[in-house]
């Protein structure tokens, strides 16, 4: 089935402005009522990076996640907010970066992704463990900002999964599969999997170019992207800011497991990467290693420290 990415100009947070925005952008792919029905928990999964910068645009913005909530309480469905940062907790990154009067209106729960249950994304990677509050949601509605990266050149769809994957097992991955930018790509694309996000909604009014995920400065883009397909979307995003798809280790990873369909191949049912073109768009001055570039025997440590602390209890648990 051919995939759909609808792509439309937004340039306004104002809430009003904003909703008007997202009915245009999601009625290609049949409204949020094609996405969840009565009933439904609804899993929306924000890029709640850091609460050190706010006004920085490292986050996605509370605007975004209140109309998406909104919209799927007035359908009846009960949606909640969860997301597992490294530093600090979902609900304190969120209220760091203005979320609380949003919360406290829609009375929207915070899901804490760091819990003692877990599940296993795949053979290949089958100590990369994801939160069972994210895998037993009914929906997952995912809410990436798009960013510049010093890891990973750009974060879009597919990286923000791997919020899904609690705390500090993040930094396991990064010492584990952090010195081939290709493995650790895929491992990536593999979370993403695993997640199957029902829908994708991508918050670029305001990106965060340069020395991203945190490090640079906010860049007005005026773009909205949704599609059930989180591969799709990212491709297409891509194109927009004219980076080399092949040096972002996501899309260079979804493209070699056959999961990306080339541009020609998919539906857009709005505007077309082409109309919306960004020719400076600030990438990294430099990239840094994945692994953090610590020394060897540190590495080393950490691993010894994870399996016999974390891996082999979690292993067991989950194999009961």
């Amino acid at each position: 089935m051919q995939p759909a990415v609808s792509l439309i100009r937004a340039n306004s947070y104002e809430i009003e402005l904003l909703r008007s925005s997202l009915l245009t952008l999601l009625e290609p792919l049949g409204g949020i009522g094609a996405i969840a029905k009565k009933g439904d928990r609804v899993l929306l999964k924000p890029n709640l990076l850091t609460g050190a910068r706010p006004g920085k645009e490292c986050t996605t913005r509370p605007e975004i996640v209140y109309c998406v909530a909104k919209m799927l309480q007035e359908i009846g469905a009960k949606p909640f907010m969860g997301d597992g940062p490294a530093f600090g907790s979902a609900r304190g990154v969120a209220e760091a970066n203005g979320y609380k009067p949003i919360l406290e209106a829609l009375n929207l729960p915070v899901v804490e992704f760091h819990g003692s249950r877990y599940q296993t994304v795949s053979e290949e990677f089958n100590h990369l463990l994801l939160s069972k509050e994210a895998m037993e949601a009914d929906v997952v509605i995912n809410l990436p900002k798009v960013k510049s990266h010093v890891q990973l050149t750009l974060t879009m769809g597919t990286k923000n999964l791997f919020g899904c994957v609690p705390g500090k097992m993040k930094a396991w991955w990064h010492m584990e599969a952090g010195k081939d930018s290709a493995r650790f790509g895929q491992m990536l694309v593999e979370t993403a999997r695993a997640i199957n996000p029902d829908l994708t909604i991508l918050d670029g009014i305001i990106g965060h170019e340069g020395n991203g995920p945190s490090g640079g400065e906010p860049r007005p883009l005026g773009i909205l992207g949704a599609s059930t397909d989180v591969f799709a979307l990212d491709r297409a995003i891509v194109e927009i800011l004219h980076v080399d798809p092949l040096i972002v280790p996501t899309v260079a990873a979804s493209m070699r497991l056959g999961l990306c369909s080339d541009l020609a191949a998919i539906d857009f049912p709005h505007l077309r990467p082409e109309d919306l073109k960004v020719l400076d768009w600030k990438l990294p001055e430099k990239l840094v290693p994945i692994d953090f570039g610590l020394p060897r025997v540190v590495q080393s440590t950490f691993r010894h420290l994870y399996i016999r602390f974390i891996k082999e209890p979690l292993s067991a648990y989950s194999a009961r």
